[in-house]
Parts: structure tokens; sequence; C-alpha cells
């Protein structure tokens, strides 16, 4: 049986929450059994109140400071702490478990991700954010401090279940799947058209908006062969994307001898969570089973580059290397936050980041010791302020 003392940062999202629910259904089966320490979320009390209520963790965070009130209402009758505000997050990713998942979204996720790097436990690793900002340095902080960093992302998973970490040098390549979202085989004049509602229907995976609007763009994908260069230490030019419409094979590994592993099974994130909450044990839950009978076929497809230019930008900012993937991910963010808030038409969220980019001084951290964090989210401050200038001058001139 699979036994852990763990702590969620970010339960109340749609990683956070499969989490949770993975832990239950281990539970439910006899095959698992954990202790929640800690559990934070970012303004929903309700649903952080009945996960609290659920597992009865030592420390619960809520990071709007003004929705203490009201989770604290929610708690009355139990002896559970409670408190709020970045700090607390921060402060609540030390505390001593075996295993952490981190999965607040954006750069908000950064800092709580350094500090709970630190700390010798199991870091999965879902926010996405901290390994493009922090890149190496967040991997060597893991490993100092005796812990392991396991990637939670459906394809980083996937190739970290097979790849060879005690002989790199036989690989030749990864290969990175996508889905091609929700607009794969939409023109551009329509892209054009497309609103936020349309953006977030993703059609095989559940996730939150931001998430789905990564996909739709493929700046996931962008992101994801940032974070796989630093995982794997892969240089840019061996790592490939291809488009898999059916997202079965969630990415392959390519050997120098010409055989390719590919891992495989249906889209649901509590497959890759399952991998790394046991690792390198594996994890008994009633899984969806992988058919391939009734799939029938599997297609693939070369990614559009033209539709999708924020595929190209990424490559292009790790290759620049120093802070340029830290300026992409942080204007990328904001470029995906004004739509969402209807600020920004769908196509020019690539613009706004190839702007961004061409626009902000992208020079090698100034440390590679406690401050890289800082610095890294000194640049990302940086990087939005231009961004949101950006907008609002489209804005003006339209």
């Amino acid at each position: 049986m699979i036994r852990r003392r763990v702590s969620v940062l970010g339960s109340t999202g749609s990683v956070g929450c499969s989490t949770l629910d993975l832990m239950d259904q281990a539970e439910a089966a006899g095959t698992g059994a954990f202790q929640v320490e800690v559990l934070t979320g970012g303004a929903n009390v309700a649903r952080l109140a009945e996960q609290a209520r659920r597992w009865k963790p030592r420390l619960v965070v809520i990071a709007d400071p003004a929705r203490l009130p009201d989770l604290r209402d929610a708690l009355v009758g139990t002896d559970i702490e409670t408190a709020s505000g970045d700090a607390a997050v921060v402060e609540a990713a030390t505390r001593p478990v075996d295993w952490v998942m981190a999965a607040i979204v954006g750069a908000a996720g950064l800092r709580s991700t350094w500090a709970a790097a630190a700390t010798g436990a199991t870091l999965a690793l879902a926010n996405k954010e901290s390994l493009v900002c922090c890149g190496p340095r967040l991997i060597e902080r893991v490993r100092s401090s005796g812990g392991r960093l396991i990637p939670v992302d459906s394809e980083h998973s996937a190739i970290f279940q097979v790849f060879p970490a005690e002989a790199p040098e036989r690989v030749a390549r990864l290969i990175l799947t996508a889905s091609g979202g929700p607009f794969r085989q939409t023109s551009l004049v329509d892209m054009a058209r497309m609103t936020p509602e349309q953006a977030v229907a993703h059609p095989n995976w559940s996730m939150g908006a931001k998430i789905s609007i990564d996909s739709a763009t493929m700046a996931n994908k962008g992101l994801e062969t940032i974070e796989a260069a630093y995982l794997f230490d892969m240089t840019a030019d061996r790592i490939d994307v291809v488009v898999h419409p059916e997202s079965i094979i969630h990415s392959m590994v390519e050997y120098v001898d010409g055989s390719t592993l590919a891992q495989m099974g249906p889209p649901d994130m509590k497959t890759p969570i399952a991998c790394a909450l046991a690792w390198p044990n594996r994890l008994a839950w009633p899984a969806p089973r992988l058919d391939l009978a009734a799939l029938g076929r599997l297609t693939f497809e070369a990614p559009d580059e033209t539709r999708f230019p924020a595929l190209k930008l990424a490559r292009e900012a790790l290759s620049a290397g120093g802070t340029a993937p830290t300026v992409f991910n942080a204007a990328n963010e904001v470029g995906a936050y004004a739509f969402l808030d209807r600020k920004l038409g769908f196509l020019n969220i690539a613009v706004v980041v190839a702007e961004t980019l061409e626009r902000t001084t992208c020079e090698g951290m100034t440390s590679a010791t406690d401050d890289a964090c800082d610095a890294a989210l000194a640049v990302d401050a940086e990087a939005r302020r231009i961004a949101r200038a950006i907008i609002e001058r489209r804005a003006m001139a339209a």
C-alpha cells in the first residue's frame, strides 16, 4: 500500500481536485493511505472548506486575505489551523511532508514551488511556469535538498516514464504530442473571431481556463518544449512536436538505435498524478482502460506554425536563453488573461508575446542561489508591465 504525508498547493484548481479525487479512489480501493498536512487555495472558500472537512489537514491557507473570515466560519468546530495571503502560502509549502503537489497556476505558484523544492520532499510539479522561469536552478534546488522532482504534465510524465535517466546519451530526441486544441482545423480568418467560450472548449481534456487558452494557441506546447529541455537536459533541436488529435500517446522518446518508446493511456490527468504520487511504485486505482480496438486508429500531423506562432516563439526564446523563456511565459499569461477578459483578440495573444520579446533585454539571471526566484520574478514583472502596455496601446488605437 502506498502511504504518503501530502501537501496540495492549489487544491481547488483542476489538478488539485484531481489529486484529491485520486487519493480518495485509492483509499476506497485499499491501495493507498494519505495524511494531508496542507491544503492551499486561491479564493474558492466553499471548495477549500469542503476539502478540508474531508481530509482534516493541519493547515489550510487561502491566498485571498479577504476570504479568510469566510474560511474560518466554514471550518467552525474543527481544530484546523487557517491562514491567508501569499506569504502564508509560501510558509505552508515548507511544512515537512513526503510529497508536495505544486499545482498553483501561473507565475503565482513560483515562490511556493521554490520553497517546497528546498524541503527534501518529492515535488510533483504541475506548475510549468516554475520550470520555465527558474529551470535548472529549481531542479538543482530539489536535488541538493535530497528531494526528487517528478513532472505531472501528461507529456513530461510520459517522457519521464520511458527516459533512461541513467544513460541519457542513448536518447536521440524527444517527441511531444499535442492534441491541436479546439482550433486545429480552423482557418486564420475564423480564429480571429473566436470567443473565450469557444477557446476553452477543449475536445479531449478538462482543464482550467488559462491552460485551455494555452492549448488553443499551442503556447502550452511551447512552454512544454522549454520544460522538456530543462527536465531532460536536451537542446531545442532535439525536441519535436507532433499533433496527435486522439491524445492517446502522451509523448515519445526516440533512441539512437532508431527505437521509439511511447507512453499511452486515455486522456485523464489522474494517470500522471498517480505516477508521481507512487513513484517508483505504481498506484492501483479505478483507472480508465485503453481500448485500442474501439479507437480504431491513431493519427498524427505536423503542427502549423503559421496558424499557431506561439510554438515558434517559444523555441526562439529557448534558443535565445537567459531570461527569454521567462519573458515568453509572462507575456503569454498576460495575453491569455486579456483574451479571457475580452480585451484582446485571440490571434493577438501571440502578437503581444512577440512584441514583448522584441522589447525586452533577455540577459542571463544574476544569481544561481537563493535569489534566483526573486530574479525570475523581477524579470516576470517587467515583462508583464511591457505586455500590458502593448495591450493598452492596441486598445487605444482600435
